[in-house]
């Protein structure tokens, strides 16, 4: 069978020696290596679609949202982005624990499967006839579902990379995420071309435009990706020290399985990895929310404006990332990894304690277009009702500033744009950095054991992060201001760093602590 691979490639795998003995682990043959990194690169193109599948259509769908139904209201549009990270962080840990016995082929097919037939259902949400908002939950809930195949990919690399090539291996798969993000919207951006209303293939009922592109899009790459895997996908594994082993994701008649020790796997190493994870992607999700609102309160910028500069913002992210996940690949062969996540920690504490607002410049408050840069004197009350009022009419220009319903924003200093850039480019740096060396520490911690399990937690822990971020700062902000807010998420990356500290000399892979090769 083309999923088990030709009976010589078998054959030269396992020897004909018991597990454990010399023998039995061998020198890697030319063509194993091209093997082995052909199925590699293979998964980085399976991680960039997962990130495509989430950003192709981000930028569109809360306009097909109101489209198709218009009953949805932007309270339902958040359930609608929460839904994809929902239902990778349920998805991880089940096709991690699939990959841990049988071939990753089985879970990877599986769950690229899902992400088209949710991406079909997603091109047909308008055809209902009630309801339709329940349909998109529904299909952007399974295409995230079909996203927690990262689990599998991650836990695939681990175990076919040895120590020395495992971080850049895991660099050039972030590279990949990263650069699925980038693309992402600049796919729909082209696709925006085609317009509201396209062209529909009545047989079918297929309506093609700027909203179901994308999506037909990702469903032809799905199906690609699906038959690269089945034809070009291989099982392989190696040693931390690089030699070839028998898969413990193959199975042979008459032939004594891999006895893998767990004895020497560090448990608190392991939580605290996940918990550093959990950290660093909760507080890069909480800046990518808090940018849009702070912007627009702090520099009066129009929500047109906000859209428009906050992304260049984000994409200059996204290409300042993928540098420091190239960059992080030859700093690591010359600075321990652990020092390199706690350095990336400190960037980002850096980053977040320049943007506290300091100074005696306040932003501009919305009441100051309201009533013609003064203040009335009435009551409190006749404020709230004139503001209601104002706000009903029909402005040929919306208010800008920081809404007066933010008691913060009459005590709360401005901060300066000049703040915000180098808040961004620090934190630009440090989350990369941080992102990759904790799951490449938390893979080499686990060593030889399947980690298909573990890596499923490890993304459930970033799709949680990615839930509670956004839910976390949009209530502080709000109700708080942006000191607090900011103060909190200092006060959060302190103690993440004390917890590395606490736990550096644990964070070592799992043969130097068993002993089994020097550090």
């Amino acid at each position: 069978m083309a999923s088990l691979g030709s009976e010589a490639e078998r054959e030269l795998l396992l020897g004909a020696s018991s597990p454990g003995s010399r023998e039995w682990d061998m020198v890697e043959t030319q063509e194993l290596y091209k093997s082995r990194w052909r199925s590699i690169r293979i998964l980085y193109l399976t991680m960039f679609l997962s990130s495509v599948g989430f950003s192709i259509v981000i930028m569109s769908i809360w306009s097909y949202l109101q489209k198709i139904d218009q009953t949805a209201d932007a309270s339902f549009l958040g359930w609608v982005i929460a839904s994809f990270s929902l239902g990778q962080m349920v998805a991880s840990p089940l096709f991690g624990l699939w990959s841990n016995y049988r071939p990753r082929k089985e879970p990877l097919i599986v769950s690229i499967f899902i992400s088209v037939a949710a991406n079909c259902l997603y091109a047909y949400v308008h055809v209902p006839a009630a309801h339709n908002k329940y349909y998109m939950l529904i299909a952007r809930g399974l295409v995230g579902f079909g996203a927690g195949n990262v689990a599998v990919v991650r836990s695939y690399i681990a175990g076919a990379t040895s120590l020395q090539e495992r971080t850049s291996a895991m660099a050039n798969t972030s590279t990949c995420q990263a650069l699925g993000f980038i693309l992402g919207p600049v796919f729909q951006t082209c696709f925006a071309l085609i317009g509201e209303n396209g062209v529909t293939w009545d047989p079918i009922k297929l309506q093609i435009n700027m909203y179901t592109a994308p999506v037909l899009l990702g469903i032809f790459l799905g199906i690609l990706n699906i038959i690269l895997i089945f034809f070009i996908l291989r099982e392989h594994r190696v040693d931390d020290s690089g030699r070839q082993c028998k898969s413990v994701n193959f199975r042979e008649e008459n032939t004594d399985e891999v006895q893998i020790p767990g004895g020497c796997i560090d448990q608190v190493a392991v939580v605290a990895t996940n918990i550093l994870f959990f950290v660093v992607l909760f507080i890069f999700a909480l800046f990518e929310t808090i940018l849009t609102p702070l912007t627009m309160d702090m520099y009066a910028w129009t929500q047109e404006q906000a859209v428009l500069y906050d992304g260049i913002i984000l994409a200059a992210l996204g290409v300042e990332a993928v540098v420091v996940f190239m960059g992080v690949k030859l700093l690591s062969k010359k600075i321990d990894e652990r020092a390199i996540l706690l350095g990336g920690l400190v960037v980002v504490w850096v980053g977040f304690f320049i943007l506290l607002p300091w100074g005696n410049q306040f932003p501009k408050v919305q009441w100051e277009d309201l009533h013609n840069s003064s203040i009335p004197n009435t009551t409190f009350g006749e404020i709230i009702i004139d503001l209601w009022s104002s706000l009903r009419e029909d402005h040929s220009q919306q208010p800008t500033g920081c809404p007066i319903e933010q008691a913060w924003c009459l005590y709360t200093p401005v901060i300066h744009l000049a703040q915000l850039l180098t808040a961004a480019v620090l934190v630009g740096v440090g989350y990369p950095a941080c992102n990759v060396m904790s799951y490449t520490l938390y893979s080499k911690v686990l060593g030889p054991k399947p980690q298909g399990m573990y890596m499923g937690w490890l993304s459930a822990s970033g799709s949680a992060a990615r839930i509670l971020g956004p839910v976390f700062i949009s209530h502080v902000y709000t109700y708080l201001g942006p000191r607090w807010a900011l103060s909190l998420v200092c006060g959060i990356v302190v103690l993440t760093i004390s917890l590395m500290g606490a736990v550096y000399r644990r964070l070592v892979a799992f043969s130097v602590r068993c002993g089994r090769i020097q550090e």
